[in-house]
């Protein structure tokens, strides 16, 4: 089975005069197995509690800036691969700015349209994509479940499982948190010294819209 770990950055605010960012981003890192990205969440996780004792799940947003160089170093020797879609808000068509979560759908599935065409491996298996979180809403985490699958199966012809879950239960899910915070970086901040720390795993980034 291949695994796609799913995470955004930045917000779906239109309002930029009260803080919202300029940019969304969509990341996805994609690995055959799931096990060694776990061993990286694991080995951080470890060395950050034999030093401060009581840790929480990693989150690159609360983490020291040596944490987050570590982790992406670490993710970087990994036999993975690293997706992203960049949105500028700026330029978004106005009824999807209203409609944010046919916004979310529709940015995620152009993603994983690039991803299944690049196939980075052989995508003969099954595949099972895990996305962190972020609705509360059971209706429209269904529908977010079921556009994906139907659109894998109608244009890639694949079977694709998806599920919901949170980085405390699918440990992978802190990798890719981090790897999106620091593309994010680079296009929101102009901050590329995390990005070129994964860099080398990139093997497609694009900005939508333009």
């Amino acid at each position: 089975m291949s695994y796609i770990f799913l995470d955004e950055s930045g917000d779906l605010g239109f309002r930029f005069d009260k803080g919202s960012s300029r940019h969304f981003l969509i990341t996805i890192v994609f690995a055959k197995q799931k096990r060694p990205l776990e061993k990286v969440a694991k080995k951080v996780h470890v060395s950050l509690r034999k030093k401060y004792k009581k840790v929480g799940v990693l989150h690159t947003y609360h983490d020291e800036p040596a944490t987050r160089k570590r982790l992406l170093k670490l993710t970087e020797q990994q036999a993975c691969s690293i997706l992203a879609i960049v949105l500028d808000k700026k330029k978004v068509y106005t009824n999807l700015s209203t409609e944010k979560s046919v916004l979310y759908n529709y940015v995620t599935n152009i993603l994983l349209d690039r991803l299944f065409t690049r196939k980075p491996i052989p995508l003969m298996q099954p595949i099972h994509l895990i996305a962190a979180r972020r609705e509360t809403n059971k209706f429209l985490n269904t529908n977010f479940k079921y556009y994906l699958q139907q659109q894998a199966k109608r244009n890639h012809g694949l079977k694709l499982q998806v599920a919901i879950a949170t980085p405390s239960q699918e440990k992978a899910l802190q990798i890719v948190d981090f790897v999106s915070w620091a593309i994010f970086r680079r296009y929101e901040h102009g901050d590329r010294s995390y990005y070129k720390l994964i860099q080398s795993k990139i093997i497609e980034e694009k900005s939508l819209f333009e």
